[in-house]
């Protein structure tokens, strides 16, 4: 439910019932997720939306709860607003979850559904429906829900860094550019939850990898967020999952945007145009530049073939901080998993094992502090920062996919 981008969740995707929605359904009182991963993989049979809610190894907060862990929601709490609604910051206590006063106990993100109707819950209930379940270090925790009357509510551990969107496009005193070796150790965390997905342990895709989507906790360790639009993977001798378009473009691969056609390695095309964002600091779609280079793909695929012209893509702000070899090694990888035919793209595996040679986890260093400051206009993410553009540096807006 980050940047939905006004496209919904389709009719094939996640069961879920309006009915009995004025009763809020009990579940496990449970502490929040294990840093390791789950072994339970996320059921592919459709589910009521009470044997989702009962099945979340979460904690099912009342409104009355949350109310008080965000100060009543009040303005100076609100961290950001976007699509699915406001998010607001909270307090709770680590061991019984239970609110806290301001500034003590463990920090939480907390999504205030806008009362938009089915749609919407549906996106709410694909997001208990997988982080309820799936756990693991490269995705975000989700600590609980709340389903009261019309209220719909979602609540996370809380990202100080905020997301990748910000660290790479926002040009502020606030938002020094990353180095070469964070940027690659960000890729390589990204990377392997989206292998976590892609696995027999939970056989999910993605659908929505961005770099909105992309937070970072205080250590720019990269976990996934917004699980709307996650679909279960296809199963038996099935070799993709058919579905309604839905995306960004930019970012979703040319044969699912062709055929509705899903499989994984639609995510790994959406991770080559992530990857490419982060080797050149531009946008996937920027309206902005000249003509022939609004498409970021479209743009680079040339340069990234040639030794020579190489540099023509590379961020400029990034100066000396890496070898040509790794430079060379990077967009190698990105025009892999960038191929037309997704035959040709590698796993997230064999991502994994490319990304482990490029960053150097001893040099990681510390990246310039962001301020972390109340936001104007965002996404819909669980942090401090806001995605917004600058005075006198507009943001580029990419064109929201629409359901077929």
């Amino acid at each position: 439910m980050g940047n939905c981008w006004g496209a919904k969740i389709s009719s094939d995707s996640t069961a879920s019932s309006t009915s009995g929605t004025n009763s809020r359904y009990a579940s496990r009182n449970g502490a929040a997720l294990s840093n390791s991963s789950s072994y339970a993989s996320v059921a592919s049979v459709p589910r009521s939306e009470g044997e989702i809610l009962e099945s979340a190894n979460v904690k099912a907060f009342t409104f009355n709860e949350l109310r008080t862990a965000t100060r009543n929601f009040r303005p100076d709490s609100m961290l950001g607003e976007g699509g699915f609604g406001s998010v607001f910051k909270g307090w709770i206590d680590e061991k019984t979850l239970t609110p806290t006063k301001p500034g003590t106990g463990m920090v939480i993100a907390v999504k205030k559904l806008n009362h938009d109707g089915y749609q919407g819950h549906r996106e709410w209930l694909a997001e208990v429906n997988y982080l309820g379940q799936l756990s693991h270090l490269n995705l975000v925790k989700l600590v609980g829900y709340c389903v009261e009357d019309e209220q719909r509510l979602l609540v996370y551990e809380f990202m100080p860094r905020g997301s990748l969107e910000n660290h790479l496009f926002r040009r502020s005193s606030h938002f020094q550019p990353i180095s070469w070796n964070l940027r690659m150790k960000i890729a390589h965390g990204a990377a392997k939850g989206l292998a976590f997905l892609h696995s027999d342990m939970a056989k999910v895709i993605y659908r929505d990898f961005k770099t909105s989507n992309i937070l970072l906790d205080a250590n720019y360790d990269a976990k996934l967020s917004d699980f709307g639009l996650a679909k279960d993977g296809p199963t038996g001798d099935k070799s993709h999952v058919s579905t309604r378009v839905m995306g960004t473009y930019g970012y979703a691969a040319p044969e699912y945007l062709a055929t509705g056609h899903l499989t994984t390695k639609s995510d790994v095309f959406s991770f080559g145009v992530v990857l490419l964002e982060m080797l050149s600091g531009r946008h996937a779609v920027d309206k902005n530049r000249p003509n022939g280079e609004h498409n970021l793909v479209e743009w680079a695929r040339p340069y990234l073939t040639s030794k020579r012209r190489i540099f023509r893509v590379l961020d400029a702000r990034l100066g000396g901080q890496y070898s040509l070899t790794k430079a060379q090694k990077a967009a190698s990888l990105a025009l892999q998993c960038l191929s037309v035919d997704p035959r040709h793209r590698p796993t997230m595996e064999q991502v994994i094992t490319v990304l482990e040679q490029l960053h150097d986890a001893k040099e990681e260093g510390n990246s310039p502090r962001p301020y972390l400051q109340k936001q104007q206009n965002s996404d819909r993410s669980l942090t401090g920062s806001r995605s917004s553009s600058t005075k006198g540096n507009k943001k580029p807006t990419s064109p929201r996919l629409r359901p077929d």
